[in-house]
């Protein structure tokens, strides 16, 4: 062989080991990372190719299928739909063939399409048989009476909000509404509309931020729904014995190492009142100089008992509600009636309202009760697990005392249901600067029925930027629907 063709012959040699150890790099080292890539279309194909498994609601599917239109350059053969979409997307998230998915859709997607794992006894055996590949369904824990009492009380207000309800002995999540609200449906394919609908939907061209879940990724000041949590932490830790002690808390209180006075709402008795008068009528004074006695310290680990400073995750995850590290001692004070840097999701309070129901034990949250096969056979079931003990049951039991009085005597009556005891705090949380924008309305609460059990917890909080300043609070706006959510969950049981 002349010289020439030897090196051609090299060269060749060469390019074909090159493109062996490329073919090898592809299918043995990259193989995972590139059948997970967003960007492989086989992927997306694969996952609209069979009808999805569904998301069930008290054993009915608020979700489904559909045959897609297959015209141009449209190769994905079946689309997400969606029952009573607005309602229940807080939940469920979104399934896209254009823009992805999230939340339950885009988490439980190996369960959905049939591809997770755990369903490949079940694949093999309708491969064997000649049955289509199907997807399993994911089986969650909400109520659809309750959600749907949660959501219509949002939309009858027409103001933004969210409302959060828990089972106190579990965790689980009964109701999780969100307003304003969207409809996957509307952009679940591919086409111009599809991408219109979700243009449209964006905060850019959307202010009222309707794909924003505020039951989970929204935190606002929680005003005095917080002094619950000042309230516990001064059980815990002794600073007073119960509820009827008369507390040390003089009138005008000046904020420690300043001028300031803090100020109470209106002419209420709160001179040295107990924590339950002060709790009744929602005293600054006293629980901010309970923040301030106690310390940053104390104040802190209370608050993180609750789940404060941490991220939950239901699976879907929720954004970490906030109680500030760094507090000088005016701050620790503020802090400590929910406002200065405190902020909490609708999620974080219900958690509260339930850890105090519980008897003191704070369940983690969780909004998927088990994922089942396409013949309905169980793959995996959530066992509820203990988070934390944020105060004993004695100190609960006299907690709730307290939180029922402002429901029988307090700001909290419109939260009253006949024949059942009801437990709660109201909450006028201030924000804007200088205070200049219209309060959020909150309020916590938490059902007790004739056997002492306690079906349901709940957090509303209302944003409602046209109402009348003076016509704002908690008792007022968010507690009437927090009652018929309440009224939803105890109904479905009886």
């Amino acid at each position: 062989m002349n010289k020439p063709l030897r090196r051609i012959a090299i060269f060749c040699g060469l390019l074909v080991l090159t493109l062996l150890l490329r073919d090898n790099w592809l299918q043995y080292v990259k193989s995972d990372s590139l059948a997970t890539d967003d960007n492989n279309r086989r992927l997306t194909i694969a996952r609209y190719s069979t009808p999805r498994g569904d998301i069930v609601v008290d054993g009915d599917p608020v979700t489904g299928s559909a045959k897609t239109s297959k015209s141009g350059l449209n190769d994905l053969e079946f689309k997400r739909t969606y029952k009573d979409g607005a309602m229940w997307a807080p939940v469920t998230g979104y399934a896209s063939q254009a823009f992805g998915a999230n939340q339950l859709e885009n988490l439980e997607d190996g369960i959905l399409t049939g591809n997770d794992d755990r369903l490949f006894f079940r694949n093999t055996l309708d491969m064997i048989t000649g049955k289509q590949k199907q997807g399993g369904n994911v089986v969650t824990t909400l109520n659809a009476d309750a959600q749907k009492a949660a959501y219509n009380g949002l939309k009858a207000r027409g103001a933004k909000g969210a409302v959060v309800a828990l089972e106190p002995s579990t965790g689980k999540i009964l109701a999780l509404a969100s307003y304003p609200s969207y409809d996957p449906s509307v952009f679940a394919g591919n086409s111009n509309d599809d991408a219109e609908a979700w243009k449209k939907l964006q905060k850019k061209y959307n202010p009222d931020d309707p794909m924003l879940n505020r039951a989970l990724r929204e935190t606002y000041p929680p005003g005095s729904t917080f002094k619950v949590v000042t309230a516990a932490a001064a059980l815990e830790n002794n600073l007073y014995p119960d509820a009827d002690t008369r507390t040390n808390s003089p009138l005008p209180w000046t904020l420690p190492n300043t001028t300031t006075e803090l100020k109470n709402e209106g002419n209420i008795p709160c001179e040295n009142a107990t924590m339950r008068e002060a709790l009744r009528v929602s005293c600054n004074t006293v629980f901010g100089k309970i923040g301030s006695d106690l310390g940053k310290d104390k104040m802190i680990a209370e608050a993180e008992k609750f789940g404060f400073n941490a991220e939950q995750f239901t699976p879907v995850r929720s954004s970490a509600s906030v109680f500030p590290e760094k507090m000088d001692r005016p701050q620790t004070a503020l802090s400590s009636i929910g406002q200065f840097e405190t902020a909490a999701t609708p999620l974080q309070m219900a958690m509260v309202a339930s850890a105090v129901a519980n008897d003191g034990k704070l369940m983690k949250p969780y909004m998927v009760d088990k994922l089942q096969s396409s013949n309905l056979d169980t793959v995996a079931q959530t066992e509820p697990q203990e988070l934390s003990q944020p105060l004993s049951s004695k100190n609960a039991q006299i907690l709730q005392s307290m939180m029922e009085t402002v429901v029988k005597e307090g700001t909290g009556t419109k939260a009253q249901i006949d024949g059942v005891t009801v437990g709660g705090k109201t909450g006028t949380a201030q924000h804007g600067v200088d205070n200049s924008e219209n309060p959020y309305a909150w309020f916590i609460s938490y059902a007790k029925v004739a056997d002492g059990s306690s079906p349901v917890a709940v957090a509303v909080v209302i944003e409602d930027e046209n109402a009348d300043r003076g016509d704002i609070s908690g008792g007022g706006l968010a507690a009437p629907i927090a009652k018929k959510v309440m009224q939803a969950v105890i109904n479905a049981k009886k």
